[in-house]
């Protein structure tokens, strides 16, 4: 298991899946342990995943300050992150919770980034955020759901700030765009991956400077892919299409059945939308002929 050091001198670790071009991966939760992005459906494929535990999370060290554990203070390690794979630039992809700190990522280090992947993303660094009523409109597509029932009343409470912990098992089929036997593996993986401390950090007061934020991404000159699942509350379509708008070279995908986690969903749609994606920010870099060896999609 490789290590590097962060700026504070906090040992982090990271994993890899894959061969080929590097794609620099963030995990949500916020603050989960690598291990349940998998091999991003199939995307292992096509690209070389280096996956970071973020600090106290999976295999990395817990910090000595638990102060670090704010989003826009783990912008260093990513950028140390980058120094310790000897890469220029990168490609950057982020689930969920990630993307804030992916956009943070790319607003204090422009220049590092050659593309930016967000899967199902939150974008409060953008200053956009999920409201309750945006959950409980994501919620009312599953109404035929035989769970429905069942799972409704604790999700509403989840958004509603009154949810106990019976009330996050119940309510993880609205996560998932089909609740089955691979979902429900899935979801019992969660035991053990989240820093509760830090994820209570993470979007703490300070993180974000939207404004700021904005205002470089409006001047990016760099190729944004958007994923949203159509099932997924947060973000609902509509909302990443918003996201989207805020970037000059954007693109956005929503993939049909998928939920929060379309590598489960909707696995082909989702590898086959990514590494298009980054053939083509390839292609705009004067790289990705198509003969460097990759497999393709469809091939």
């Amino acid at each position: 298991m490789p290590t590097f050091s962060a700026p504070d001198g906090t040992r982090l670790a990271h994993h890899t899946r894959g061969e080929g071009e590097p794609l620099l991966c963030l995990p949500g939760g916020p603050m989960r342990a690598s291990a349940y992005l998998g091999d991003f459906g199939g995307l292992a494929r096509y690209r070389r995943l280096c996956l970071l535990d973020l600090r106290g999370t999976g295999d990395s060290e817990l910090p000595a300050d638990p102060a670090t554990y704010r989003c826009d203070r783990q912008v260093e390690d990513v950028e140390a992150f980058r120094a310790h794979l000897g890469l220029d630039r990168v490609d950057l992809l982020a689930h969920s919770a990630g993307c804030d700190l992916a956009l943070l990522y790319a607003v204090r280090h422009p220049e590092r980034v050659r593309s930016l992947t967000m899967v199902t993303g939150r974008a409060r660094a953008l200053g956009v955020d999920f409201t309750p009523e945006h959950r409980l409109e994501g919620a009312a597509l599953r109404k035929a759901e035989p769970w429905f029932e069942s799972a409704h009343d604790a999700y509403t409470r989840l958004w509603d700030g009154t949810a106990t912990d019976a009330d996050w098992d119940l309510a993880l089929p609205f996560f998932y765009g089909r609740w089955d036997a691979a979902a429900l593996a899935h979801a019992e993986t969660e035991v053990g991956q989240y820093n509760e401390e830090a994820a209570e950090r993470y979007a703490g007061p300070g993180a974000f400077r939207p404004a700021e934020a904005r205002a470089v991404v409006a001047d990016w000159d760099v190729r944004v892919l958007l994923v949203a699942g159509e099932l997924d509350s947060g973000p609902l379509p509509r909302v990443a299409a918003a996201v989207a708008e805020l970037f000059p070279r954007a693109e956005l995908a929503v993939l049909p059945g998928a939920g929060h986690y379309p590598w489960l969903d909707a696995p082909e749609a989702l590898r086959d939308t990514i590494a298009g994606f980054l053939d083509r920010a390839d292609a705009g870099e004067g790289g990705g002929s198509g003969d460097d060896g990759r497999e393709r999609p469809g091939a």
